[in-house]
C-alpha cells in the first residue's frame, strides 16, 4: 500500500464500515493524503468518485455505508472518502456536505450535492 494512504483493512474502522474485498476503497486523513491521492487519480487517468463529507453531518453519515457497498459494485471505479475537517486545505472548495465528484480519464466530469443511494449509484455505474 502506498505510504500515507488509508484502505480499509481491518473488520470496521472508525466510521464503522465493513471489511470491503476491493483495495478500491480509501480515506483521506490528512491534507496530504487527499493531495496524494488527488494527483494519482488525475497522473494516472483513473476513474473515481470522491465522497467529501463531514463526522457532525447526519445526511454524510447515512449516505457513507452505501458509497462502501457501492465499492463492492464497481471494482475498476476507485471511491474516496474525505472529511472536510480532517482535510481543511484540500477541501476549501467544498460548500455542502455530502459533495460527490466524478473523475474519468483523470479529469472531474460530475458533481452531486447531497444524498440518494439511487442517485449515487445511478451516477457510479455513468462514471465506472
Amino acid at each position: 500500500m502506498e505510504k500515507g494512504l488509508s484502505s480499509i483493512t481491518t473488520s470496521s474502522n472508525k466510521e464503522g464500515l465493513p471489511l470491503t474485498p476491493h483495495s478500491n476503497f480509501k480515506t483521506a486523513s490528512t491534507d496530504d493524503d487527499l493531495a496524494h491521492i488527488l494527483f494519482n487519480i488525475k497522473s494516472s487517468k483513473t476513474s473515481a468518485v470522491i465522497n467529501y463529507g463531514a463526522s457532525w453531518c447526519r445526511v454524510c453519515s447515512e449516505i457513507l455505508p452505501a458509497f462502501h457497498r457501492l465499492s463492492n459494485n464497481f471494482p475498476k471505479l476507485s471511491f474516496v472518502y474525505a472529511d472536510i475537517d480532517e482535510c481543511p486545505e484540500t477541501t476549501q472548495h467544498i460548500r455542502y456536505t455530502p459533495t460527490f465528484q466524478f473523475f474519468r480519464d483523470g479529469e472531474k466530469v460530475d458533481e452531486m450535492y447531497g444524498a440518494g443511494e439511487e442517485r449515487l449509484r445511478d451516477r457510479a455505474w455513468l462514471h465506472s
